[in-house]
C-alpha cells in the first residue's frame, strides 16, 4: 500500500476510537484535516445553477424547455444546471455475523461502522448525498442518498444502533443494490468479504454495468491477516457456532496459504473490473484509511 501524506492532525488509534462512541463527534473528529475542497460535478442535472443549453429529445421533462428560446428560433432547447450534489454516494455496509468479530479493543463492524460514519461525514461535506445500505444475507437497512444534514443524523443513528446478525451472503444483497440505485454514482462497499469470491464479483460487476464508480474496502481482524495461535485452540464459526480444535502450528501454514489465495483472487478480480480495493486492519488508525480514500478519490478527480 502506498504511504500516503497526512495532514499533520494527530492519529487516532484503535483505543482511542474505542473510547469515542458517539459517531457523529468520531466522524467530525476523524475528518478534520481531510476535507476536500468543494469542485464542479461530473454530472449534469436540473437544479440551481445554469450550465448550458441542448436540443430537446422526445422524453425529456418539458417544463425544462426555454420557451424564450422557442420564441426566437422556433426550436426546442432545454436548460441544464449543475446539479447541487457533485454526485450520489451509496456506503454498503456488511453487518454479517462474521463482522462482529475482534481480538483487540474494536470489533470489525465497530471499525467499519466508524469508517462508514466518517465517509457520510465527509461526503457530506462535499454536498455530496449519501446514502447507507446495511445487509447480511438480505438488505436490512436501505437509506437512499440525500444531500441534507438531517439526513445525515438519521445515517448516524442507524449505525450506531445495528448489531453484526445473520451469516454471509455478499453476492445478493450487492445485486439487490444495484437494482435499487438509479442514479449513477459512488459505490463504497465496507466488508470483511469472507464469502464466495467469484459470486461477490459477479455482483461488483453489475455494479459497474449499472454505471457506478465502486471501491473496495476490506475490514480484516489482526488473527485473520496473521492467524498468531501457536497452542491447540479451539475455533468458533461466529456464524453457524461450529466448533473446531486444532493445532494453531499446524493449521498455520495452511491458513496462510488459503487466506493469500483468496485475497490475490480478490484483488485480481477487483482489478479486471478496474475497482479500486484497500485491506485494513482493524489496527489501523481510520485517519489512514480516510486519507487512502481521499487519495483514491483524488486520482479520479
Amino acid at each position: 500500500m502506498a504511504k500516503l501524506p497526512h495532514s499533520g492532525t494527530e492519529l487516532l488509534d484503535t483505543a482511542t476510537l474505542a473510547r469515542l462512541s458517539n459517531l457523529q463527534l468520531l466522524a467530525r473528529t476523524v475528518v478534520e484535516g481531510f476535507i476536500l475542497g468543494l469542485h464542479k460535478s461530473p454530472f449534469r442535472g436540473f437544479s440551481v445553477e445554469f450550465a448550458e443549453y441542448r436540443s430537446y429529445v422526445p422524453g425529456d421533462d418539458v417544463k425544462h424547455i426555454d420557451w424564450k428560446v422557442y420564441a426566437k428560433s422556433d426550436k426546442y432547447f432545454l436548460k441544464l444546471f449543475e446539479e447541487e450534489t457533485n454526485l450520489a454516494c451509496h456506503v454498503v455496509l456488511d453487518a454479517s455475523g462474521s463482522m462482529g468479530y475482534g481480538s483487540g479493543p474494536l470489533t470489525k463492524f465497530q471499525y467499519a461502522a466508524r469508517l462508514a460514519a466518517c465517509l457520510a461525514h465527509l461526503m457530506m461535506r462535499q454536498r455530496d448525498a449519501t446514502g447507507l445500505v446495511m445487509f447480511d444475507t438480505e438488505v436490512r437497512t436501505f437509506l437512499p442518498a440525500r444531500g441534507q444534514q438531517s439526513h445525515l443524523q438519521r445515517m448516524l443513528g442507524a449505525l450506531e444502533q445495528c448489531r453484526p446478525g445473520k451469516e454471509t451472503d455478499l453476492a445478493e444483497p450487492l445485486h439487490q443494490v444495484a437494482e435499487a440505485i438509479r442514479k449513477r454514482g459512488l459505490v463504497v462497499l465496507i466488508s470483511d468479504l469472507l464469502g464466495d469470491v467469484e459470486a461477490m464479483l459477479g455482483a461488483l460487476q453489475h455494479l459497474k454495468f449499472a454505471g457506478h464508480d465502486v471501491i473496495v474496502f476490506q475490514v480484516l481482524d489482526p488473527d485473520e491477516l496473521e492467524f498468531p495461535f501457536e497452542q491447540l485452540v479451539e475455533l468458533t464459526d461466529i456464524e453457524t457456532g461450529e466448533k473446531v480444535k486444532t493445532s494453531g502450528r499446524s493449521a498455520r501454514e495452511q491458513y496462510l496459504r488459503e487466506f493469500q489465495a483468496h485475497q490475490a483472487a480478490i484483488r485480481d478480480g477487483c482489478a479486471g473490473l478496474k475497482i479500486d480495493h484497500a485491506t485494513f486492519d482493524t489496527r489501523m488508525p481510520l485517519d489512514f484509511a480516510l486519507a487512502e480514500y481521499l487519495y483514491r478519490r483524488g486520482r479520479r478527480g
